[in-house]
């Protein structure tokens, strides 16, 4: 699993390979296995495939989704947020848990951001995604992940660059 954490990096440039049904099975089912609070499972996922609706879910944001256009596959993690209080841990936990399976499998991905984020002035990156995958206002969404095989190989970054002043032991120490 720490070879896995030292490998998984941020891909936000992807082959035209599709991926392959088998694997997305494999990562869909990861997602289904991913803790939730009291098991309450409050999330859900949309899976997508179609290019040319990744390319309109690539403009969800202001800025920072557009890589999201580069990639095969993108999955919406969302959550019926009267089903738990901390559905956005639920909804996090599961998306990390598909980035490191999809590392796993050989491929690369990215999180894009949504929660509290804006399309433009007037709609939030939430209610454009809404439109443009026909989700019900009981939905929110969390982020989007941009999947595929890499066209970048960005190297894992060095132990000497964590941040270990971050850690501290048994008390705070200034």
């Amino acid at each position: 699993m720490l070879e896995l954490l030292r490998k998984r990096r941020s891909i936000r440039m992807f082959t035209a390979e599709e991926v392959a049904p088998e694997t997305v099975d494999l990562m869909l089912e990861a997602l289904l296995r991913a803790p939730t609070s009291r098991g309450n499972n409050p999330w859900e996922f949309i899976v997508v495939d179609d290019r040319e609706l990744i390319g309109k879910m690539s403009a969800a944001k202001e800025h920072g989704s557009e890589f999201v256009a580069n990639a095969p596959l993108a999955v919406v993690i969302c959550a019926d947020d009267s089903k738990s209080d901390v559905w956005v841990e639920d909804c996090s936990i599961a998306a990390i848990t598909l980035q490191y399976v999809a590392c796993s499998l050989g491929l690369g991905s990215c999180w894009a951001q949504v929660r509290n984020r804006r399309h433009d002035a007037d709609m939030s990156a939430e209610e454009y995604l809404r439109k443009a995958l026909g989700l019900p206002e009981s939905i929110r969404v969390e982020c989007m992940i941009a999947i595929g095989y890499p066209a970048e190989s960005p190297a894992p970054l060095p132990a000497s660059r964590l941040a270990y002043e971050k850690v501290r032991r048994n008390v705070w120490d200034g």
